[in-house]
């Protein structure tokens, strides 16, 4: 029996994408490997999907993936959570998760805190998107992600912000504002990149890696820096579909 086939189509199910490839070079040990994983996320899936508001899918969850408040929590289909992870649901508009979306190794999604304080709004992201590894999504003012995002590790969303104006008093003293934070579809977060409060980034851009956004992107542009500036449109030259 040859196992590539049955582990390429059983990956194009869960990813969702007919067209998915497997290196012809990953050794049989490798795909036994691969096999394996998804078969003991599958069947904490099964468990896990017994207590989250709505699943509409297959369920892959990693180890010690940690889901508080699980009946805020909806996710599409083929929502894989790898292992560390950790989603808080307690928020005004709950979590909600579209198909294909994967969670890597140690991310984090936290509308609200674990010990009281203000209820943060929520967060929302689309289908065939991720968050990548050590992602914090700091959702208390409200996030919304598009359709085709890609997010490198430790890529850090804050949709809140301290107020500094009274030097009088501590400043953890002084409140939070929120505004929330959109990221448009097919956009390209780079490695330790952070988005702030009260920013728009549009369709198709990319935010490099290291890059602190402090304001709107244009969408297709290409921003980078401390604070992000464009370098150059993706569009010269070219009309966008």
């Amino acid at each position: 029996m040859c196992l590539r086939p049955l582990v390429l189509k059983l990956v194009r199910a869960v990813k969702r994408n007919p067209n998915y490839r497997i290196d012809e070079r990953m050794p049989s040990s490798a795909l036994m490997a691969m096999l394996w994983g998804l078969a003991l996320a599958l069947l904490r899936g099964c468990w896990r999907r017994l207590w989250l508001g709505q699943v509409r899918g297959l369920l892959f969850i990693g180890k010690h993936v940690t889901i508080r408040n699980p009946r805020m929590v909806r996710v599409g289909r083929s929502f894989v959570a790898e292992d560390y992870t950790e989603i808080q649901g307690l928020s005004q508009n709950g979590v909600r998760i579209g198909d294909n979306v994967t969670m890597a190794r140690f991310a984090q999604i936290r509308p609200s805190g674990y010990y009281g304080g203000e209820i943060g709004v929520g967060f929302e992201i689309g289908d065939n998107s991720n968050i990548g590894a050590y992602g914090y999504m700091g959702a208390a003012g409200g996030i919304r992600i598009g359709n085709n995002v890609m997010m490198g590790p430790r890529v850090s969303l804050l949709a809140e912000q301290h107020v500094i104006e009274r030097v009088d008093i501590p400043m953890r003293e002084q409140g939070t504002t929120r505004k929330g934070i959109v990221i448009e579809d097919d956009v390209w977060l780079g490695a330790n990149c952070c988005v702030l409060d009260g920013v728009t980034v549009g369709r198709g851009a990319v935010v490099a890696a290291g890059a602190v956004v402090t304001k709107d992107v244009p969408p297709f542009a290409i921003v980078g820096g401390v604070p992000a500036r464009i370098i150059r449109m993706r569009t010269e030259g070219q009309e966008p579909s």
